[in-house]
Parts: structure tokens; C-alpha cells; sequence
């Protein structure tokens, strides 16, 4: 089958005078930016309305806006750190390319889904080898964590889907914290969970304001619902067939009658499942590269993935202030969380 030349060299504008001029204003940029104490590094610092973990990701997401162009039948993963980015990109990886892989030897069984679907700030940015360009068949699957209003020009001109996944903050918040205990720089001072919890309300989180980077793609699912579809990590954990087959609708990807009769969705959803990919050897041992270049094991990457965690670790003061602050955030959008033990 024919295969697709790794995106660095397809999507990419590779004019030297232009990179060379793009990187002089990008550390003019990156030296006036207005920091807070960090959460992985020293610093965490502020582009665009946004925060971001890093100098490596701010730089990341200029690099997107300036040099990546998808093409209109490409797909993009979006999301928000801890939102159900490590279920998603096996999944859409699986609908795409089930006509290409066999799930007896499928490339999710020996392959993180992290080296799979390339995570384009980190990725592009840093000339972090793509995998084996044979894994990839067009159109191709790219994952960030980008804000709407920041994405690029040439995403927008491009007319590629848009996949954004929205979880319950209270949970993100959660699973944001323990992942960043294990990933922080060990010079610095731990960060309590309190402390943690006052920067998550006070917007200063990874890729925050959360509200604000929700908001910006429910509203764009509202405005072009044939380019963004806008779906729940919980609806996805309740009722998995029912949308997935949403999913691979609004993709492109339909599943035949044929599949339905064969159960390809049910298939899908068994090799992707939590506890199949936990305990595969690759996600047990292996390791990628973060954005502070220090590399973390993949196994870290799957901590619960349950819908309602955050009751475990928020005292009651925590749960109302925030359940305020969401409802405060939220007011007028039509958009609305439901706890776990709501149907």
C-alpha cells in the first residue's frame, strides 16, 4: 500500500528565510511573556490568554501556527491535558485505519498510541522523529492541545475535522495533579494539592483557563457542527458503541452494515479499552519524550480513566467552589456538567 511521507516533510512550509525570521520574533515573544510559578518547570507562562507548562511548548504552538498545514481530509485530535487523550487516540487511530491492520498484529498492540498519533507542538517543534511512516495512511490523525483561538491559519483555510474531547474538571484537575507529581522537576518544592487546586480555579493550569479553552471549541461546534464535533468523556464512558459510531460517523468513517453484523465497533472498543492497553508490554516499559525533554514511562499515562474520581481527593469546600466557579464560568453557553452518579 502506498504510505505518506512523514508530515515534516508534506505539511510544512520550508522556506529557510522564513524560519529564520519566524524564530527572531518567537524569542522576542517568548522573552516579554508574563509567567506564574510552574507546575512541571520553575515557570508556567502566558500566550495568548493561555498557559502553557513550558518555554519547549510555547514554542511548539508558534511552530504550529506558523508551519502546519493539515490537508481538508486530515483529522485533529484536540483536548486539554488529562481530558482522555491517551483513550481517543487509539480509538480514532483504530476507526481510521481498520481496513489497513488486522487486530491480531494491529500497531496499538506493540505501539503507544502517544508514538502513533503525533502530538504536534512537541512533535513539529522539536524534529522528534515521526514513527515508521508505513503506519500512516491518508488521510492522517494529529492530536494537541491547542485553544481554538489559537490554532492556525491553515487549519481553518484547511477545512480538516476537528475531534474535541471535553471531560468534567473536577476530574481534570485530579488527574492533572497526580500526573504532575510524578513529572515535576525534582529541584523544585512539591506542589501541594491545595496549592494546585487554588491555581486550577484561578485559571493559571496546563493549557487554562479551562473554561476558556472549553468554550472556545463548544462554540465552534455550534457554529460549524460539520467541522468540530464537540463530544464528553463521560457520555463516551457510558454508552462506548453508541459513540463511537457518532465518532466514525462524523469522521468519514462509517461502520458498514457488514461491520455492524461483525461487531468491528465492539472489536474497536475491546482492543482500545483501558485495561487492554495498560497491560500491554508497551505501555508497561516504554517511554516517550516530554516537553521539558525529560522522558516519562508510558505506563504514567494510564493512572484510572474513571468518570468520577475527583470525589476520592476534593474536600466538600473544594467540590462546591468549584461546582460555583464552573456554573459562574459556564452561565449562558448551554453547555453543562453531570457527575458520575447522574444517568
Amino acid at each position: 500500500m502506498a504510505t505518506v511521507h512523514p508530515p515534516e516533510k508534506s505539511l510544512l512550509r520550508e522556506d529557510e528565510d522564513d524560519k529564520e525570521k519566524a524564530r527572531k520574533r518567537n524569542n522576542e515573544i517568548i522573552s516579554s511573556l508574563g509567567k506564574e510559578e510552574g507546575w512541571m518547570e520553575e515557570y508556567t507562562y502566558e500566550y495568548q490568554g493561555f498557559w502553557y507548562p513550558s518555554v519547549t511548548l510555547v514554542e511548539g504552538v508558534m511552530w504550529v501556527q506558523q508551519n502546519f498545514k493539515p490537508r481538508h481530509e486530515d483529522i485533529l485530535l484536540v483536548t486539554l491535558p488529562k481530558s482522555g487523550t491517551t483513550w481517543f487516540k487509539p480509538l480514532m487511530f483504530a476507526v481510521m485505519n481498520r481496513t489497513h491492520f488486522d487486530l491480531s498484529t494491529h500497531p496499538l498492540l506493540t505501539t503507544s498510541p502517544h508514538d502513533l498519533v503525533p502530538f504536534l507542538e512537541l512533535y513539529l517543534s522539536h524534529k522528534i522523529p515521526f514513527p515508521n511512516p508505513d503506519t500512516f495512511y491518508p488521510p492522517q490523525l494529529f492530536q494537541t492541545h491547542i485553544p481554538f483561538t489559537s490554532l492556525s491559519q491553515y487549519v481553518m483555510e484547511s477545512q480538516c475535522r476537528i475531534v474535541y474531547i471535553c471531560r468534567n474538571p473536577k476530574d481534570v484537575f485530579v488527574s492533572t495533579f497526580y500526573f504532575l507529581e510524578k513529572v515535576r522537576d525534582k529541584k523544585l518544592t512539591p506542589l501541594s494539592l491545595e496549592k494546585a487546586f487554588e491555581r486550577f480555579c484561578k485559571g493559571v493550569s496546563l493549557y487554562g483557563p479551562f473554561w476558556d479553552h472549553v468554550l472556545g471549541y463548544w462554540k465552534a461546534s455550534l457554529e460549524v457542527p460539520d467541522r468540530v464535533l464537540f463530544l464528553k468523556y463521560e457520555d463516551m464512558k457510558r454508552d462506548s458503541s453508541f459513540h463511537l459510531k457518532r465518532l466514525a460517523e462524523f469522521m468519514g468513517y462509517p461502520f458498514s452494515v457488514e461491520e455492524e453484523k461483525q461487531g468491528v465497533a465492539h472489536d474497536i472498543l475491546e482492543l482500545c479499552s483501558f485495561e487492554n492497553l495498560r497491560n500491554l508490554k508497551v505501555n508497561k516499559t516504554g517511554k516517550i519524550i516530554t516537553s521539558n525533554n525529560n522522558q516519562v514511562e508510558n505506563h504514567r499515562f494510564f493512572r484510572k480513566g474513571e468518570v468520577g474520581d475527583w470525589k476520592r481527593h476534593l474536600t466538600a469546600e473544594m467540590e462546591d467552589g468549584l461546582n460555583k466557579l464552573i456554573e459562574q464560568k459556564l452561565a449562558g453557553s448551554g453547555l453543562a456538567f453531570r457527575d458520575s452518579s447522574e444517568a
